[in-house]
């Protein structure tokens, strides 16, 4: 046997070997031993064994950044609105919030992914008494809104006639979340020569529910102020129902706009979201005028651009 013939021997003998640990290492996994990284929801287990036609990242590893957004300098403002925008989850564009979750978007919803970074103090939560992030909720005020209630009733036995105590725990649905409140500013940027969009807060909605099940209405959990939860964003995907293999962050999904929503507040001597008479879109009008003032007022915000070039 010659060297050549030696060493091509060596060498398919080692392509062998190495081929058979790595199909051992794909192929199976020890099943004690549970994927890294595990979900948001405490309900949500990680698969112990590589679930999928081709190995993917796993999320542990993926450290993304989100989109840097380009400097504004106050002196190149030539025009600013303030708007607050109302998403409702129920809408069909908007099902990446309703999402269960799996191993890439968290392993839950997105207000179990925000629930989580606030109780490991990934990111800070701020009351609702006002919009301006005046008062931040400790880890204790937080898990007083999610963790399950415990509530005592007197009943009576079907069979003995007696009355007895029955404890009965709610615990927290995340289904209950039905809208978020957004507040954003829309500048108008002479440097950038186009209207720029920042949002500023996210807000958790919600529904509320009586011991008889009826609705009683709708309340906003906490403020999130958006600049710093952005790299939380950036590191959890949104569901794509049409393509699992593409999908973005939801630091993408909302600095693209991807979401559905209606405007239910701008910056006004009154306060309030008023039309062109002065009157609140939430008190004065219906729901159906109010969906046509949103209109109005989000089509005059985008035609502010043009404008602005005009004169």
């Amino acid at each position: 046997m010659t060297i050549l013939q030696s060493y091509k021997l060596t060498l398919v003998s080692v392509l062998m070997l190495s081929g058979s640990a790595l199909f051992a290492q794909s192929g199976s996994a020890d099943p004690s031993v549970a994927a890294p990284g595990g979900g948001v929801n405490k309900d949500w287990l990680p698969s112990r064994t590589p679930d999928g036609a081709f190995d993917r990242i796993p999320p542990s590893h993926r450290l993304r950044m989100p989109i840097p957004w380009q400097h504004i300098r106050e002196t190149d403002i030539l025009w600013k609105k303030r708007v607050w925008r109302e998403i409702n989850t129920l809408e069909k564009q908007n099902i990446g919030f309703r999402y269960s979750g799996d191993e890439h978007s968290g392993g839950g919803m997105f207000i179990e992914i925000l629930i989580d970074a606030i109780k490991k103090g990934k990111i800070v939560a701020y009351g609702t008494f006002d919009d301006r992030f005046t008062t931040v909720l400790t880890k204790e005020q937080i898990m007083e809104q999610v963790a399950g209630k415990v509530d005592t009733e007197t009943v009576v036995d079907p069979i003995t006639g007696d009355e007895i105590q029955k404890t009965r725990v709610t615990d927290f649905k995340p289904e209950t979340i039905t809208k978020y409140r957004i507040k954003e500013d829309w500048i108008f940027d002479r440097n950038q020569g186009q209207m720029v969009v920042r949002i500023v807060g996210l807000a958790p909605v919600q529904d509320k529910y009586g011991d008889d099940g009826i609705y009683r209405g709708s309340q906003a959990m906490f403020w999130l102020y958006y600049p710093d939860i952005r790299g939380l964003l950036a590191n959890y995907e949104v569901f794509n129902p049409t393509n699992d293999m593409f999908r973005t962050t939801w630091d993408e999904f909302f600095e693209s706009r991807m979401f559905a929503s209606k405007i239910t507040k701008v910056s006004n001597p009154f306060g309030t979201i008023v039309g062109a008479n002065g009157e609140s879109f939430q008190d004065h009008l219906n729901p159906m005028e109010s969906l046509y003032e949103s209109q109005r007022t989000s089509q005059e915000i985008f035609n502010k651009e043009h404008d602005m070039w005009v004169y």
